[in-house]
């Protein structure tokens, strides 16, 4: 299916004549996997992530947007995120540098608000479940109190919910990017620094970052065509500093040098190879490919993705491991069967300690991350 056509299906999407259900796991073999990537919904999806994309070429962070009410409670929704944080702060005798017990109740607490934030979002009654689901998913794991690419595509499901839905079109993505997703990272950073979170996964983002990978996407995608700036810029201090306001990527880098010492080329090597690159087209262009293959192609992160009505899939795993709980499997969920064919998987039960809590403690830490071509 091309993106045009899946857009054109997305935008003409009825409600599902099935009725909504709750999303729930539907990729469990290599074989799961590519059958999703040749789904409509994959399409789609990516349809819907281009179509975010483009509406921010050239358009900084503090832009003024057109806001709908649907964008205008997303955004109360979201301060409501913060204001639970407020409400469960970190539990003192933890100090070590992995994450905070108190996460725990933070994420039960928007477990029981969630479902009352998204009647008042102008969604159907029936889909509030389905809906709910996406958003809880997007705050991390509350056993492991971890947080990764996994669980910020559960964001992106969460907005591709209204989009499917027709409660937010075209002329909303430009908010939706710079205002939405934006004010997500925002409240993410907080709960990162306040509960510690460890970065889900050995290799944190491949040297990006610990925790995220749209926020450069969508950067480089602001950062298109601009005078001055180039991908190398962000070696230089003063300009990461007085533009990360305005560019979502500069904003990340500026976070990552808060909180690891030494220079990016020694513990985030992944930008300093794309610093390299000449101009931000080629990086955004870059960063949708390595999207594709290390987040959505990567069978240990979407065993964890989630489907249902709005995003419909059905792979061909045994239903009974699907639905295994893995709150209760066993010590840091590893006695659950998943990610068959793949080497013993560093998505869950690997405790990586948080770069934030590092930087508390002694000052900085390096991620360790590993080296990945970029083309």
């Amino acid at each position: 299916m091309s993106q045009s056509a899946a857009t054109a299906d997305l935008v003409a999407a009825p409600i599902p004549t099935g009725g909504f259900v709750v999303p729930r796991r539907e990729i469990l073999t290599k074989e799961d996997l590519d059958l999703f990537h040749e789904s409509p919904t994959y399409a789609a999806l990516f349809a819907f992530l281009d179509a975010l994309n483009e509406s921010v070429v050239g358009v900084v962070s503090t832009a003024d947007c057109y806001q709908s009410e649907v964008v205008k409670g997303m955004l109360e929704t979201l301060d409501l995120v913060n204001q639970v944080t407020e409400e469960y702060p970190p539990e003192t005798g933890h100090e070590s540098r992995f994450g905070n017990p108190a996460f725990r109740k933070f994420y039960d607490q928007i477990g029981l608000s969630a479902p009352s934030w998204m009647e008042k979002l102008s969604l159907p009654k029936e889909a509030v479940p389905e809906v709910t689901k996406y958003f809880v998913e997007c705050w991390g794991n509350r056993k492991r109190i971890d947080y990764g690419t996994g669980h910020e595509a559960s964001f992106l499901a969460w907005l591709y919910c209204f989009a499917k839905l027709g409660l937010i079109k075209k002329e909303d993505y430009k908010a939706v990017v710079v205002n939405v997703f934006f004010k997500y990272i925002e409240v993410m950073r907080n709960l990162q620094f306040a509960y510690w979170l460890e970065p889900a996964g050995s290799h944190g983002v491949w040297g990006l970052d610990d925790y995220h990978f749209l926020p450069f996407l969508f950067g480089a995608a602001q950062l298109r065509g601009h005078k001055y700036i180039r991908p190398k810029s962000i070696h230089d201090n003063d300009i990461v500093s007085e533009f990360s306001k305005d560019y979502m990527y500069l904003s990340c880098v500026k976070f990552i040098n808060s909180v690891k010492s030494a220079s990016l080329r020694w513990h985030s090597p992944m930008l300093d190879d794309i610093s390299a690159v000449k101009t931000w087209d080629k990086v955004n262009t870059g960063m949708i490919k390595m999207y594709k293959a290390e987040v959505f192609g990567k069978l240990p992160i979407m065993q964890h993705f989630l489907f249902g009505s709005l995003l419909p899939f059905k792979g061909q795993s045994d239903n009974r491991i699907l639905d295994e709980d893995e709150e209760d499997a066993g010590v840091e969920g590893h006695q659950h069967i998943h990610a068959f064919g793949q080497e013993f998987p560093t998505c869950c039960g690997m405790k990586i300690p948080s770069a934030i809590a590092a930087a508390a403690a002694s000052g900085g830490a390096s991620s360790g991350a590993r080296r990945l071509p970029f083309d």
